[in-house]
């Protein structure tokens, strides 16, 4: 019995259904609805761009920064911190299970034990942050005793370090697992050849582990860089609701029933995480390393 070839564009039909029905329907009706108008009572669908001016309402002044602008700013900071601090941490972790633990099965056990926190929800991982850093917290209370500090510090919780600290937390993962896959791609006697070669470990990693790694290092930073810029829940509970983001902005923007202002801010994100992934995409052919 011969077997059924059926043509290529067939065989993508049911991922393109897929693709257009939760991705890209949604991201229609968002952008439309961007450009409705609104009242206290009801929506509108008319169109217009008044919401995409009030956004940007004051950034015309050269003398100060606008509203919008200090909060893209703030989530922009965010996003860098995290993606450096977890793309240090990534490699360091990465290279460690990839060239130093040579057991597969051990391997795996240290996988494991990376994914524990994920077998719980972010808010529970985020909370569970609290009773070490607040102000009476185990933290404070070991500086109190070591006689560090005279009193408790009180940047430790609610404040751009607790957020970074739990963005930290949560999505170094995301950075662990595609650089490991990379490096496990790299041939074993091209770091021979570089130590024969008489290159130091810190040479063999920047001239060698490095480019060949790019691939992972980049999806790793996109899979932070997206997740970072639109998250408002971490920022929310670790920022004790006084640090502004854009996420932030449309969750509140929504909870006010002001959609058409939260989606024309959502479109606006979008299209910046969109420039950031395509920069990041500059550095290495995706299509072609996969």
């Amino acid at each position: 019995m011969k077997s059924l070839h059926l043509p290529p564009w067939l065989q993508a039909t049911p991922f393109a259904l897929v693709f257009a029905l939760f991705l890209v329907l949604p991201l229609l009706l968002v952008a439309t609805v961007s450009f409705w108008q609104a009242t206290d009572y009801e929506l509108i669908p008319a169109f217009t761009v008044k919401n995409y001016v009030d956004v940007f309402n004051g950034c015309a002044n050269t003398e100060e920064l606008c509203v919008t602008l200090k909060t893209y700013l703030s989530t922009l900071k965010f996003c860098v911190l995290v993606w450096a601090i977890t793309l240090l941490l990534g490699f360091l972790v990465a290279y460690f299970l990839a060239f130093h633990v040579q057991s597969t099965s051990m391997q795996t056990l240290l996988f494991v034990l990376c994914t524990v926190p994920f077998w719980t929800s972010n808010v529970i991982r985020m909370i569970s942050w609290v009773p070490l850093l607040g102000r009476n917290g185990l933290v404070n209370q070991g500086l109190l005793g070591l006689g560090v500090v005279d009193s408790p510090v009180e940047w430790l919780l609610f404040s751009d370090f607790s957020v970074v600290l739990a963005f930290v937390h949560l999505y170094t993962m995301f950075m662990i697992v595609p650089i490991f896959n990379s490096m496990k791609r790299i041939d074993p006697a091209l770091i021979e050849a570089s130590r024969d070669s008489g290159a130091t470990g810190w040479q063999t990693v920047w001239n060698v582990v490095v480019p060949l790694c790019r691939t992972g290092i980049v999806i790793g930073s996109i899979f932070v860089v997206t997740i970072v810029m639109g998250d408002f829940v971490t920022i929310g509970v670790m920022g004790g609701q006084q640090i502004a983001s854009v996420g932030k902005v449309i969750q509140v923007q929504t909870s006010y029933l002001q959609f058409p202002m939260a989606a024309a801010n959502a479109v606006i994100l979008l299209a910046t995480t969109l420039m950031m992934v395509w920069a990041l995409t500059r550095v290495v052919d995706l299509r072609r390393e996969l």
